[in-house]
């Protein structure tokens, strides 16, 4: 049972999600031209149509909304202050990963950073799991789909040296 009262844990709930899709704001402004900028890449075959990555990333960003307030719940950042830090630093490096890829058309710095996102969110993972193994579960699809992400980013980057230099 969560130590704080139902206002409180209502009002961090929407802080979590608040926080989560403002990193989701900072990523769609550099990703404004994404779909016509995507269609022009030289894409593998297996790489899924520009339509996708909205709905996709919009559930994500809700589930580690979620993961956050569940290990939050748990007691504050008294006692989860080194998850809850982890959660915000790969919130950071992935709105940084679409100012790289998108806006600045930057390959080689966009393959590098997402690798980094990977690791950041594999130790968010492990961290939340240690407090709260729901919310450790709940980044599981996220993972998932940055390591989707970063074979994809890697392989438009080999396809495309002359337009993501």
């Amino acid at each position: 049972m969560s130590p704080f009262s139902i206002p409180r844990q209502t009002i961090a709930l929407v802080g979590w999600v608040a926080l989560s899709f403002a990193a989701a704001a900072v990523g769609a402004l550099a990703s404004r031209q994404a779909q016509g900028f995507y269609q022009e890449l030289i894409r593998p075959s297996w790489a899924p149509p520009a339509t996708i990555f909205g709905p996709v990333w919009s559930v994500l960003y809700l589930l580690m909304a979620i993961a956050a307030w569940l290990v939050w719940r748990q007691d504050g950042f008294r006692n989860a202050g080194t998850a809850l830090g982890l959660f915000i630093v790969q919130l950071v490096a992935n709105a940084i990963w679409s100012w790289l890829f998108f806006a600045l058309h930057q390959g080689a710095l966009a393959s590098a950073e997402i690798v980094v996102l990977w690791f950041l969110i594999l130790g968010t993972l492990v961290a939340f799991w240690r407090v709260r193994p729901l919310a450790g579960i709940l980044l599981l699809p996220y993972l998932a789909w940055v390591t989707f992400a970063t074979a994809l980013c890697i392989a438009m980057w080999r396809l495309n040296p002359a337009v993501l230099s």
